[in-house]
């Protein structure tokens, strides 16, 4: 019997595919610190963000056949160190790209009509100072009509894309080494066999900046340069706002902090911070930021098609690798 180690946890329905085909499932957190010592009771690691997969736990292993990144991104685990040991290194893609571009756009609606800050300030001071407030937020913006700068535009972006065409908005989009992609507009079920095909033209990542009132970044992280510093927030519009929701690093928090305080930028969102999961407390208590706790792919439905997806991935493998395993 193959043993899985679900490490920083699986939805319920993955857990019982791979049960049901005979794996054993143990979803206990294992502290990182003690990880070295536990692995190799394992065949399959399945993790998330929390736990990190490095070269020094890839190598007290010899067990270990898979490790499994329940999300996109895979900048906590050492992937090509572990895939030149040999290990099958999987994620799920597909999974999340709905419920991340859902977060894009609900930090987006926050930031144009205050709602985080007065979800901060009603509760103190709703009583006694409710013309007040009403007048601090009184100069909300409508998105209809406004323009949308998406870098990245694998799966999350395009879901974005197609989110933002349906509120009205124009999208620029940048993405290297392409320069277009198909953006299918199934917003109804009546649309679902037939989409409409909106076909957006890519431009330099520039241009891009240059030309939006909000930037959102969907790019993998990891490579520990900013991907939005200070030099790029000056190519931006004076008074743009900022969303990130990709990963942490990719934003250079100070500079942000700059450009929000001088008022460069009108307001940010983040969802991924440094220093995870301890964020600064400047950014945490920053008046023109709104906040999530790397929540994009947290909903009910995302991780139930990610916990399926994720266990299919491993029961394909080992039926595939069986007679040589």
């Amino acid at each position: 019997m193959y043993r899985v180690l679900a490490n920083d946890g699986i939805d319920a329905e993955g857990k019982k595919i791979l049960e049901e085909n005979g794996f054993q499932v143990d979803t206990v957190n294992v502290p990182q610190e003690n990880l070295p010592e536990q692995i190799d009771n394992y065949d399959v690691l399945l993790v998330r963000s929390a736990t990190k997969v490095r070269k020094d736990l890839i190598d007290t292993s010899t067990r270990l056949k898979v490790i499994g990144r329940a999300g996109v991104g895979m900048d906590n685990i050492d992937v090509e160190y572990a895939r030149s040991k040999g290990l099958k290194v999987i994620n799920t893609p597909e999974a999340s790209s709905e419920s991340v571009a859902e977060l894009t756009i609900s930090h987006l609606f926050s930031i144009v009509r205050f709602l985080y800050d007065s979800n901060r300030q009603m509760p103190g001071k709703g009583n006694s100072d409710f013309k007040g407030l009403k007048k601090s937020y009184s100069k909300g913006i409508e998105l209809s009509g406004k323009t949308i700068g998406i870098i990245g535009l694998g799966r999350i972006g395009k879901a974005v894309a197609k989110r933002a065409i349906g509120l009205g908005m124009n999208v620029e989009a940048f993405k290297r080494n392409i320069t277009e992609v198909n953006i299918e507009l199934d917003f109804h079920e009546a649309l679902k066999k037939d989409p409409l095909i909106f076909n957006l033209k890519t431009k330099h990542f520039d241009e891009v900046l240059a030309a939006s009132d909000i930037v959102t970044l969907h790019v993998p992280g990891g490579d520990g340069v900013p991907l939005i510093d200070k030099h790029a927030i000056d190519k931006m519009k004076d008074g743009a706002i900022l969303i990130n929701v990709a990963r942490g690093g990719v934003v250079d928090e100070k500079a942000l902090v700059e450009a929000l305080n001088s008022g460069k930028l009108s307001a940010a969102a983040l969802d991924v911070f440094d220093n995870e999961p301890s964020p600064s407390r400047e950014i945490l208590n920053h008046p023109k930021i709104s906040l999530s706790p790397h929540i994009g792919a947290s909903t009910v439905e995302a991780q139930k098609r990610i916990g399926i997806e994720m266990a299919q991935k491993v029961i394909n493998f080992f039926q595939t690798n069986e007679t040589d395993l």
